[in-house]
């Protein structure tokens, strides 16, 4: 068993595809667009990985609060403490929220926490 995909909805599709290809080297499929529910959606594909993240947008959604059950991040292994601390430092010189690390977590992960441009919880570890 493996885990698909992860799918997340997001206010601005284009902003989001974007920040994942830069950030993370995600390729992305054609967008998916269904007029008649007025819903846009992307697959996005990770290097070395056969779990995918889909980006999802309707613009008459109604937003819940963050904090529900449910998600709560994502996590992408980037291979060794240093790609995690190079990529950190890379979004705090651009400008994202950096929330916590890079650091050595109690159960043994080394990871450092930012947010996307939505403010969905990103974690980098080894």
């Amino acid at each position: 068993m493996r885990i698909e995909h992860v799918a997340i909805w997001v206010n601005d599709i284009e902003n989001m595809r974007r920040f994942y290809e830069v950030y993370f080297g995600a390729k992305s499929n054609d967008k998916y667009e269904n007029k008649k529910k007025q819903f846009e959606s992307y697959f996005l594909t990770f290097p070395d990985s056969r779990c995918r993240l889909e980006i999802m947008q309707r613009p008459n959604l109604v937003t819940h609060p963050k904090e529900t059950i449910g998600y709560a991040h994502i996590a992408f292994s980037l291979g060794s403490t240093q790609a995690v601390d190079a990529l950190t430092e890379r979004f705090q010189l651009d400008g994202y929220t950096h929330v916590d690390g890079p650091r050595m977590t109690g159960d043994g992960y080394y990871e450092s926490v930012i947010l996307d441009p939505e403010g969905n919880t990103v974690e980098l570890t080894i």
